[in-house]
């Protein structure tokens, strides 16, 4: 009896088996919730059949996707921790992108891929300058994203034309893990047209470094397109007769540039590196790619420093414009004053009240003191309009 009553009802039964089950058809983030509230009987990253922790539930929240992919293709695994032993076995690599994860988070990343701590340390920071690192068997990549800000939103961007952000791209033989930092260049659409190439994909993870790049890179090619654009109409409007000289919008897109410049030129180096320079951990046709890549870039850093130049020349243009037409409207108020002198200082000499005046006794002394004004004032204003004073 008492062995009867130890056994579990079917019905408990039937939960456990939905519960193992509910892990490989929920979306990630159901599965994240379903966890914590302790519905699935979740598992550590990196140690299978442990139950997850509050920090390595932590980890999934930062993970976007993941994907285990085999001859270009994505495979179905039952899990994270299966999918990276299937991977370290010969079996494909896997492909884990992150979004604005914690140090205690890359950390339990780490602790699968057998990261560098400094290069976890780098991941973690937002403004991570672009470089290239090698730390054993794992290649970092740092990137900074660039995104155009449209009007609507430089409000709430305090006036901002561009963004950046960063991305950090951790390349091994059985798996790439890209870290991104902002709201922008988001990685969905990127992983959705890399699986629909199997062939570049069946490269390796080289061919998703090599995506990542390219995509950062086109991104700074259509951030400097329109940057263009609002140089051209800010240049329309300075040289406009009666436009408005705009010099604090001038400003803030002179800063923008000067940030352009900050993000684009430090990325040349690492880029030529993967472009000339063989690495173990690149695939040859994919180090071939880089050099597309790189020529793109020189075509982006060329943009960004004459947009400087051009910026710099409007900026000037428009102060010499500001300088022109208020010594244009100081003439104006003196060839005013000057004219207005005239009639200021005659009445101001019969304004006197003397007994003994000219023209005071005199039948058309009033009118003739009133035409001499009008004419001495005539006579000023056609000399000042002649000498375009007016």
């Amino acid at each position: 009896m008492a062995a009867v009553a130890d056994r579990p009802s079917p019905e408990v039964i039937r939960m456990a088996r939905s519960r193992s089950t509910l892990s490989r058809t929920l979306p990630l983030r159901a599965v994240v919730a379903a966890r914590r509230n302790g519905v699935i009987p979740g598992r550590s990253l990196a140690e299978p059949g442990s139950r997850v922790t509050g920090e390595q539930a932590g980890l999934l929240e930062a993970v976007v996707d993941w994907g285990l992919y085999r001859d270009g293709r994505r495979q179905s695994a039952a899990d994270f921790t299966t999918a990276v032993e299937l991977a370290r076995g010969g079996d494909g690599f896997i492909w884990i992108g992150l979004h604005e994860p914690n140090m205690t988070q890359l950390e339990q990343l780490g602790a699968v891929f057998d990261l560098h701590p400094l290069a976890l340390e780098d991941a973690s920071n937002a403004l991570q300058r672009p470089k290239i690192e090698r730390y054993d068997d794992v290649m970092f990549l740092s990137l900074r994203t660039l995104a155009y800000v449209e009007h609507p939103e430089r409000v709430e961007a305090g006036g901002d034309i561009v963004e950046t952000g960063t991305i950090a791209v951790f390349l091994g033989e059985t798996f790439v893990a890209t870290v991104r930092h902002g709201r922008h260049a988001s990685m969905v659409g990127l992983r959705r047209r890399l699986e629909e190439d199997p062939e570049q994909l069946a490269l390796g993870p080289s061919a998703v470094l090599h995506a990542v790049a390219d995509k950062v890179v086109d991104d700074y090619l259509g951030v400097t397109d329109a940057v263009l654009q609002d140089i051209e109409e800010i240049e329309n409007r300075v040289f406009t007769p009666r436009g408005s000289t705009a010099i604090e919008r001038i400003y803030q897109l002179k800063r923008d540039v000067i940030e352009m410049k900050r993000t684009v030129a430090p990325l040349a180096g690492p880029l030529h590196e993967l472009a000339e320079r063989p690495r173990r951990l690149v695939h040859p046709e994919i180090r071939e790619y880089f050099r597309d890549v790189e020529d793109h870039l020189a075509r982006v850093r060329e943009q960004v420093a004459s947009f400087d130049e051009l910026l710099s020349s409007i900026l000037q243009a428009g102060l010499a414009r500001l300088s022109v037409a208020e010594n244009e409207d100081m003439r104006r108020i003196s060839a005013w004053v000057a004219i207005a002198a005239v009639p200021t200082m005659i009445a101001g000499i019969y304004g006197m009240n003397f007994q003994y005046m000219p023209e005071l006794q005199h039948r058309w002394g009033y009118p003739a003191v009133l035409t001499l004004m009008v004419v001495v004032c005539g006579a000023l204003y056609r000399g000042f309009k002649r000498n375009g004073w007016l």
